[in-house]
């Protein structure tokens, strides 16, 4: 078919401008959101405390759980009209809506998902912030500078080799994310389109609609788009990312 099967996907299948609203919505927020917090966690479990092996063992516990297609049911049960939030909400006088059922809300839920996963990142940033020199945070202290500027002026520089990795890392697994929005939607990436992940897309036009050919130029579209995403990244690195060389 030649160039034909591009051709269509940018001019004649709407459910391809969907799937890459909800794929690019999803990246731009999910991959942030969930580096930030495991950041958080990681300062936090970074400082001596008595039973930290078991703290940092249960916030690890989501990551391997969270890709997997029980907690994915479990999450459609919890978001679900009759769910554990609509039953909190209900006793504060609020009526929560079927926050999957619902256009405006579904995709979001999958990024509420994709943030609960932060225990591999923040192990990393937990590697980094240990290789850290505590001489650093020693001159800090005796220039007079409080957390919050020690954390910006130290930590955040000394951090940023770590912060890119997780950036590309956390990017290129966003872009491929499937088993949520499979199992949440059912498949069928709904409603009205609002969890069509671009991978799960993928899937309907391979092995739903047996467009072999088609599903293949979208899943050469997604190597193009995550390879760019990629070198944005490696491009802008040189103006944050700070070595100790």
């Amino acid at each position: 078919m030649g160039l034909d099967n591009y051709a269509r996907m940018l001019t004649d299948d709407p459910h391809f401008v969907s799937a890459v609203r909800v794929t690019l919505i999803y990246v731009v927020l999910s991959v942030p959101l969930s580096g930030a917090f495991a950041l958080l966690v990681a300062v936090l479990l970074n400082r001596p405390m008595r039973g930290i092996g078991a703290y940092r063992a249960a916030y690890y516990l989501p990551s391997l759980l969270g890709g997997s297609v029980a907690v994915a049911i479990l999450w459609r049960q919890i978001f679900g009209a009759d769910g554990l939030i609509n039953d909190v909400l209900l006793h504060l006088g609020i009526v929560g809506p079927s926050w999957i059922s619902t256009p405006e809300y579904a995709i979001y839920t999958l990024i509420v998902l994709h943030v609960w996963q932060f225990g591999s990142p923040m192990l990393i940033f937990l590697a980094g912030l240990k290789q850290i020199p505590a001489e650093l945070y020693d001159a800090a202290a005796v220039d007079g500078a409080g957390q919050v500027r020690t954390f910006f002026r130290v930590t955040l520089p000394m951090l940023s080799p770590i912060i890119f990795f997780n950036l590309v890392l956390q990017t290129v697994n966003s872009f491929k994310a499937f088993t949520p929005a499979f199992i949440i939607s059912g498949g069928t990436g709904g409603p009205a389109d609002s969890t069509l992940f671009y991978t799960l897309f993928i899937y309907q036009e391979g092995f739903g609609n047996f467009r072999m050919g088609y599903a293949s130029a979208l899943a050469w579209v997604l190597l193009l788009v995550t390879a760019a995403f990629t070198a944005l990244a490696f491009r802008s690195a040189k103006y944050w990312v700070h070595y100790a060389d």
